[in-house]
Formats: C-alpha cells, structure tokens, sequence
C-alpha cells in the first residue's frame, strides 16, 4: 500500500512524465510522402515538378542572350550608323593634322611651297597645251604623217634621255655631299634621288672624289661600303657630287623641305651645298639593258 500510494503521489506531480515512460513506435519508412505539419506564420517554399523528382529547374537565359534575341533591324542601322561616325571622325583627324603640319611650317617654307606648286601647274598646262597641239596635228589629214614622225622622234629622244643612253644638256642644280661625323649613308643618297625625281628631275648622275661618275636611272641601286658607296656594282669616295637637270627653283625646294634630306644631313654635322646654273651637262652613260623575255609588239 505504501509503494502504490508514492506512485500515485508520483503521478499527481508530474503528469507527462508517465508519457515519458510510454515506448514511442515510429513508422517504418515507405515510398509515399508524408505531409509534416507547417508551424504557423511560415511560408511553404513553393515546389516544382522537377524537385520532386531530384532534376534541377532549367536556369533563366543569360541577359546577353535575351538581348541578342530582342535585338533586330533597328540594332544593325545602328551599328551601321556609329561606323560611319568613325569613319568620318578619322577622315576629319586626318585632314587637322595637315592643316597643322602647314600652319607649323615657317612663312619662307610656305612661299617655296606656293612657288613649286605654281611651277608644276604651268608646267602641266605646257605640257596639256603640246599634246593638244600634238593631237591636232595629227588628225590633220596630209600633214598628219610627218606630225607622227616627228612626235615619235621627239618621244624616243626624251626615253633615251630617261633610260641614260644618251647625254643631256640644260639647266639644273650642282649638289655637294659634305660629310660631317658621320659618313653620307646610301640611305641620304637615295632620299636625295627620290626627292630630285619628285620635283620633275629628268635626268641626273652622281660622281665620287677620284672622278668616277654612274648615271642614275631607275634600276639604279645604293649600298654602303666600307669606305663609300656602292652604286650600281661601282664604288664611290665621298665627297659626292650630283649633276641634276630640271627646275632649278622647284628641285631646290624639294632638297630643303622641313626635315627633308638637307635638314636631316645638317643636323647630324654634314653639310649640303646646292648650286643653281643655267646649263648643267649629264655626260655619264647608264649600260643598256639586255632583255631575255621581253619584245616590242609591231
């Protein structure tokens, strides 16, 4: 009787503790899904078909994607439109840096530069003026004939004269090469030709100190050697002397053009001296060509 009273007594105390006691019998795992209770206030997180089955949603399409999807026509035009603003940004760039490239130059440079601008025009007009004449003569019935022979005669004198098989004769300029601490390149010599035939030089040759003189022509070729140059297979001692014939003024200008070949020799200790005369005589004689393959077409 004493121990069922303390039990009960026991009981009274604590009521879950006998609940306690109570051996819990869980259910053995099966393949349905069991529902647990949701606390209240909180949110169920939405479920798909894919969680339920372990596949992963498929992920959104990137940004780029869908831009590259809404982008159409209008997105070509204006691609289209921003390349021609470059284009034209270039072009204008382009044209500003020429107009400060004059606008640096000195007001003794700009005037050489109109001088030689003007002397080409009139020389080109001369020239359109001839081979209107030319023409003319040529469509002239009787006269025609003769008009033909002689313009043939004149053009193969003036291909001689190019291609240094025969000696010429006329007004040009006298250049003398002075070395300074450093030798005259064949570099010089070259810029110093290309220079000349830019300013309508139509024919020239180039001598060395022990009197050995070479035509230039257009197959003419420059090499430094030790102690000179080399020109067309036959060395050179400085100094060098050009003969050249044509404008003088024109080809004299184009000899001092700002950071052209006179400034560039003077500012590495040499010198240039550039003489103007009304008669210059080009005797010097360029070998005729051996041609293998090819033949004039009658």
């Amino acid at each position: 009787m004493t121990d069922e009273r303390q039990r009960d007594e026991r009981d009274d105390k604590d009521p879950g503790a006998a609940a306690d006691e109570e051996t819990v019998v869980l259910a053995a795992p099966t393949d349905e899904t069991v529902a647990l209770p949701v606390p209240a206030g909180a949110e169920q997180a939405p479920t798909s078909p894919g969680d339920a089955h372990g596949v992963p949603d498929e992920q959104p399409e990137p940004k780029a994607a869908q831009a590259r999807k809404r982008r159409g026509p209008s997105g070509v035009i204006i691609i289209v439109l921003l390349a021609l603003l470059g284009f034209t940004l270039a072009i204008q760039l382009r044209g500003e840096s020429v107009d400060s490239d004059l606008a640096a130059m000195r007001e003794d440079d700009l005037v050489r530069l109109q001088s030689d601008l003007s002397a080409q025009e009139d020389r080109l007009q001369r020239e359109i003026a001839s081979l209107e004449e030319s023409q003319r003569q040529l469509q002239s019935g009787a006269q025609g004939r003769a008009a033909a022979l002689e313009e043939a005669t004149k053009r193969a004198d003036e291909l001689a004269i190019l291609a240094g098989t025969v000696p010429a004769r006329g007004p040009g300029l006298v250049i003398r090469f002075v070395a300074g601490p450093e030798p005259i390149a064949a570099s010089d010599i070259l810029n110093a030709v290309q220079e000349l035939r830019g300013a309508d030089a139509e024919a020239m040759q180039i001598e060395g100190s022990d009197g050995t003189t070479v035509r230039v022509v257009a197959s003419t070729y420059f090499v430094d050697v030790d102690g000179g140059l080399q020109v067309s297979g036959r060395k050179l001692t400085g100094p060098y002397t050009m003969t050249v014939i044509g404008d003088p003024p024109t080809m004299r200008t184009a000899l001092n053009i700002p950071d052209g070949l006179v400034p560039s020799i003077k500012s590495d200790g040499g010198n240039v001296i550039v003489d103007e005369r009304d008669a210059v005589d080009v005797t010097a004689l360029a070998a005729p060509v051996d041609l293998k393959h090819a033949k004039p077409v009658s």
